[in-house]
């Protein structure tokens, strides 16, 4: 496959081969970024589809400053939020603020595999991870999932770095709580 750069260069010319490349390239990732934002909802594909189309529309734009993938989950996590933001909108229409509380399953004591209590575990997390404000779940998305360095985070979120520590440090306090019943459970 050709450079990036020479992708991107040949995109903006117009060249839809090239751009099907960067998004062939970059699909996987950013599929995983938007799940780990939203969940594993319906919502997913659409996001997916709405950042590759944005990716698009700003192509012209695009400096290549930071890499593609960089750029494009900025784009991942900012359109995660406006479907966030959706999301809780339209819950507002149905629901009171009282049924939004988000609480986690029991946990449950039947586990008869290390696969099932692995799988468990991952959901349990994952669940955790859900239930964080949406601008803490942003920080650890990038910064704990998909390892980008406290500054990196920072920029991709256009936040200071010391906003970036506040949130992680505060999304390190509401995972604990959600998760230490399950902790010492699995450890008990």
């Amino acid at each position: 496959m050709p450079p990036e750069a020479e992708l991107v260069a040949r995109a903006q010319q117009g060249d839809r081969q090239a751009f099907r490349k960067l998004v062939e390239a970059n699909e996987d990732g950013i599929t995983a970024t938007v799940t780990a934002m939203l969940g594993p909802t319906g919502e997913v594909d659409d996001v997916v589809q709405d950042v590759f189309i944005k990716f698009y529309e700003t192509l012209d734009r695009f400096r290549g400053e930071a890499a593609v993938s960089t750029y494009l989950k900025r784009i991942a996590i900012n359109r995660s939020l406006d479907a966030l933001r959706r999301r809780k909108r339209s819950r507002a229409r149905f629901w009171s603020r009282d049924d939004e509380t988000t609480t986690l399953p029991e946990p449950t004591d039947e586990a008869t595999s290390d696969d099932f209590e692995d799988r468990e575990r991952e959901r349990m997390v994952h669940e955790a991870i859900q239930a964080l404000p949406p601008k803490h779940r942003a920080v650890v998305v990038l910064r704990l999932i998909e390892g980008y360095s406290t500054e990196e985070t920072a920029q991709m979120l256009d936040i200071a770095y010391g906003t970036v520590l506040s949130r992680l440090s505060r999304a390190h306090e509401k995972l604990k709580t959600l998760l230490t019943p399950y902790v010492q459970d699995y450890e008990g």
